[in-house]
C-alpha cells in the first residue's frame, strides 16, 4: 500500500482523505525504487581549468586504456561537464565511432556544445539527463563512463536500473571515483559494488589508481535485472558499504 500512496494521494484525495504523499522530496519517477541509505555529495564544479594537470599524469589515456576503448566504439560520457573525457573519447573512437555526452547541468552542456562545434567533433552528440535517469537509448553503448560523478547521483538504484538496458552485448560501465565517504566527493568501493549488484551488475575489473586520484572499477551486466520492488538497498555510511556486497 505504501508504494501506491504517491499515485493515490493527489490534491483531491489529500483534501478529502487527509493522506500524505510518501517521500515527496524525491522525484515521482524514483519512488518505486529504494531510497539510498547514504549521504550524497553536492554537485561539483564543471570548469575544465585543470585539464592540463590531468593530462600531465595521463589520466584520460590511462582510463581509456583500461577500458580498452578502440576505433568504432560507441561510448556514453555521463556527467560530461565541459568535456574533458568527451573530446578525448571522440579522438579515440574515431570517425566511425560515436560519443554521447550527457549531464544534468544544462549550462555546462551549452558550453560543451560550443566546444564540440569549435573543435568540429562530428562524432559527438549531447543529451540532457535526469537525476534518476541517464536517458540513454537501449542497446546502444559499448562503454558507459562515470568519472568522479557517481557519488553525486541522488537516486542510484533508479539511475543504474535505467542505465542497464543501454549496454550492448559485452558492454561495460566504467566508474572512476575516490575511496572516501559519499558526502566527501567519493564512495567506498564495497558500497559502490553493492549498489551496482543490487540492480543487476557484476564487478568485472578493479584497480587502485593513484594517478587517477582514486580507483577504477568496471562492471558488466548480470544475467537479469531485478524488478524495482525486488531491489534490496545497501547500508550506507553507518555500515560503510556492507550490505549486499558483503553477504
Amino acid at each position: 500500500m505504501r508504494k501506491l500512496l504517491p499515485l493515490l494521494c493527489g490534491a483531491t484525495l489529500l483534501a478529502l482523505a487527509g493522506c500524505e504523499p510518501v517521500d515527496s522530496d524525491r522525484p515521482e519517477t524514483a519512488q518505486p525504487f529504494p531510497t539510498p541509505d547514504r549521504p550524497v555529495s553536492e554537485l561539483g564544479g564543471n570548469q575544465f581549468s585543470t585539464e592540463t594537470a590531468r593530462d600531465s599524469v595521463g589520466e584520460a589515456r590511462k582510463v581509456m586504456d583500461l577500458a580498452e576503448i578502440s576505433p568504432g566504439m560507441s561510448v556514453a560520457d555521463i556527467g560530461a561537464g565541459e568535456g574533458y573525457y568527451t573530446v578525448r573519447l571522440a579522438g579515440r573512437v574515431g570517425e566511425d565511432g560515436r560519443v554521447l555526452a550527457q549531464d544534468i547541468d544544462r549550462e555546462a552542456l551549452d558550453r560543451l556544445a560550443l566546444r564540440v562545434e569549435r573543435q568540429r567533433l562530428d562524432n559527438v552528440s549531447i543529451k540532457l539527463g535526469a537525476g534518476d535517469d541517464p536517458k540513454l537509448p537501449p542497446a546502444s553503448f559499448d562503454r558507459v563512463f562515470m568519472v568522479h560523478m557517481y557519488h553525486e547521483v541522488r537516486e542510484p538504484y533508479a539511475f543504474l536500473w535505467r542505465l542497464w538496458p543501454a549496454l550492448r552485448e559485452g558492454g561495460r560501465v566504467i566508474v572512476v571515483d575516490v575511496n572516501r565517504p559519499a558526502d566527501q566527493h567519493g564512495i567506498e568501493p564495497l558500497l559502490l559494488a553493492c549498489e551496482f549488484k543490487a540492480v543487476g551488475f557484476e564487478l568485472d575489473t578493479f584497480h587502485d589508481a593513484p594517478e587517477l586520484a582514486g580507483y577504477y572499477a568496471q562492471f558488466k551486466r548480470a544475467a537479469k535485472r531485478p524488478e524495482p520492488e525486488e531491489i534490496k538497498p545497501c547500508r550506507g555510511s553507518a555500515g560503510q558499504g556492507n550490505g549486499n556486497a558483503a553477504r
